[in-house]
Parts: C-alpha cells; structure tokens; sequence
C-alpha cells in the first residue's frame, strides 16, 4: 500500500519551517503525539489525580504498542528514562567474576560504553572491536570472544556511520556460546523493521526522542523472559514489587515481569506522547516506513556522488540505516552544515562529517534542496 505522504506530513508542523532531515539526533513530534501529551497535562491541571486509574490504562496501551514494535510480550517492556538507564540495568544487574569480558565497538554512542567501563573495579574487562572504514565485520566480533565473553553489546544502528548490525546472525553466534546480547536500538527502532525474539535479542534499550519522534524521557527496555531473573534488581522501589498498592504490607516480592525495572511513578506525560508516536508508526506501517527510507536515502546518495561528495555510510544490502554520513574534499565541512542551517536544511554534524537523517514523511524535493544547496 503507497503512503499518502501529503496527509503524514500535515501531521508534522515541523514541515512547516525547516526541511528537517535530522531525525537520529532528535526527531520532532507528530500533532498527534503532541496532543495526546497536551490532553494529560490539561487534565492533571484541571482534575489533579481523579483520573489516574485512566492514566494507568493509556500507560498499558503504550506498553502493548511497544511490545507490537519489538516483536515481544507486555509484560517482556519496561519504561525507563532513557537509553542509558537501561543498559545500565544489564550492567549492573549481572553478576560478573574477575577476568570476565565484554564486547562493544569503537564507534558505540557514550550510552553503550560508560555501563561496562564502570565494570572495572569489578575486574570486568571490556573488549573494542575496531571499525573498518566505518563497517563493524563480524568476522573481528568473532575474533574478540572467547570463554570469558559474557556480553556483546552493540548498536543496532552506529550512530556516526549507518552501519546496521546484522543482529540476527550475532544473536545466533550468542545463544551458539552462552553469550548475553544486548542492543542499544535508538538509531534504528522506529526506521528499521526489528524483532526481538527472531534475532535472538535478551536485552534492548532505546528512547523515544530519534526515529520513533517521541518526547525525551520517553524511554524503552526490553528484557526476554526467559533472560530476566540474571539481573539483579539494584534500583528497587514502592513500585518493583507485587501489590504495590498494599503500601503497608511491606511485601519484598519482585514483579514477576519487566514492571519490575519500574521503581517507581513513570513520567505519564512522556508515555502519552510515545503512545501516539507508536500510534503512528505502526498505522503506517514498519516496513513500508523502511521501503521509504532507503529510497530517499539511496536517492540522496546518487545525488551525492553525481556532486563530487564523499559518501561515508556503506551501502551493501542488509547494512544500511536512514543514516547517511558524507563529507566533501574541497569544502569546509562544518561550515556547509552551518549554511545549511541558515536555509533552513537540518543536519548534524558528526566526526566532522555531514549526516543526513531523513524519515518517511520526507520528500524527494526536499533531497533535491538539499542538494541543491550544498556546494
């Protein structure tokens, strides 16, 4: 079924001022995620808490159209604040021996190093495995485990390159060894078609503020069930444990789900506007959300080349991403992304390279503005 890309993109007002091709830094908000945000925020000021057993319900429906996104069940979905939170659980939770190791790469976002580097006084060691020209081969994954692996830990999507992890087949490698596999999703969940239980994924972090165009703060772990009693619960609250409206029982029972990774009240209005983002995304369609991405991307780096500019991001089938990273030779970079700016064409700017982000509501003539403006 074809987009009807005129009517998504009257759900976006951003359309309105930028040709906004920016969506792995923060993405925008929908109307629709927007107004479901303003709706709990006008009803707490109006009615206080008088309605919460309905907060809680829109809170469950959020938790299911996740679970729906993921390829899991409810109760596998925790919400967090953020990426970094999650993937601190799995590192934390553990329990780890002196001379254990864990695998991750040199291009990992900040979020999917500093957990396992605060290991060290655990005697943990945490193993790089080295890019090539912006590719992570599996082949130097391999290389770096062995007996004392215990976690390899990636992005699904590297946030400076593109490169897209085949996480199917290093799922297959982890569950072949006894290894955990953790995936810090945030570049490619919303974009990209990902399922948890198919690609052999025991713990998934995200946020909801870059492809799913979710509030900050609106944040997602997943934790497999089967997987869940390894960690440890270190962050306990009124809320981690069974009948947690008895509040004078003082029942020290953990949840039997992931609700019990939630320690205590949730930012509500976060998960309301992650709620119609999913919405959404999911009305559109995951995998037609993907066709669309990689024609516009594969459309800007035809355009890319024909203009003399480097294309950074590898473009194999199964590794590319809506991120493309590309530079040119001749021309200050930093200033490009900075005249860009001034026309209202939004990038980042990453390693000192241009990157390109645009979502399924972009259109081909803003690639071609983009385009055109870029020297």
């Amino acid at each position: 079924m074809d987009m009807d890309i005129k009517r998504l993109r009257k759900e976006f007002p951003v359309t309105k001022k930028y040709t906004f091709l920016d969506h792995a830094c923060i993405g925008p908000l929908s109307h629709r995620a927007a107004e479901y945000m303003r709706a709990f925020v006008e009803d707490m000021c109006k009615n206080g808490g008088v309605h919460e057993d309905g907060w809680v319900e829109e809170v469950e429906k959020a938790r299911g159209l996740t679970a729906c996104l993921l390829g899991c069940t409810a109760e596998e979905v925790a919400f967090t604040k953020n990426t970094s939170e999650g993937l601190s659980f799995v590192a934390n939770g553990l329990e780890w021996k002196q001379g254990d190791n864990v695998v991750i790469t040199n291009i990992e976002f900040p979020a999917n190093v500093y957990p396992w580097l605060n290991l060290k006084e655990k005697g943990v060691e945490v193993r790089f495995v080295q890019e090539v020209e912006g590719r992570i081969p599996f082949e130097s994954i391999l290389a770096m485990v062995d007996n004392r692996t215990c976690v390899i830990s990636l992005c699904f999507v590297e946030f400076t390159t593109g490169f897209r992890n085949d996480l199917k087949r290093i799922g297959t490698l982890c569950r072949e060894r006894g290894i955990i596999f953790v995936v810090d999703a945030i570049q490619g969940l919303g974009a990209l078609r990902l399922d948890v239980k198919e690609m052999g994924i025991d713990f998934l972090a995200a946020d909801g503020h870059k492809w799913l165009m979710a509030p900050e703060g609106a944040g997602i772990f997943y934790a497999r069930h089967e997987a869940m009693d390894r960690l440890a619960v270190r962050e306990v609250g009124w809320a981690s444990v069974v009948n947690k409206e008895d509040y004078l029982n003082y029942n020290f029972t953990l949840r039997p789900d992931a609700s019990r990774f939630e320690c205590g009240s949730l930012s509500t209005v976060c998960i309301y506007g992650l709620k119609g983002a999913l919405e959404l995304l999911l009305e559109t369609g995951i995998d037609q959300i993907e066709s669309r991405i990689t024609g516009l991307t594969n459309y800007l780096c035809e355009g890319l080349t024909k203009k003399g500019y480097n294309i950074y991001s590898h473009r194999r089938e199964g590794e590319t991403s809506g991120i493309v990273s590309f530079y040119s030779s001749t021309h200050n970079n930093p200033q490009i992304w900075k005249a860009l700016r001034e026309k209202g064409i939004i990038l980042s700017l990453r390693d000192g390279r241009l990157r390109a982000a645009p979502h399924f509501y972009n259109t081909h003539e803003e690639i071609d503005k983009l385009l055109k403006y870029l020297p």
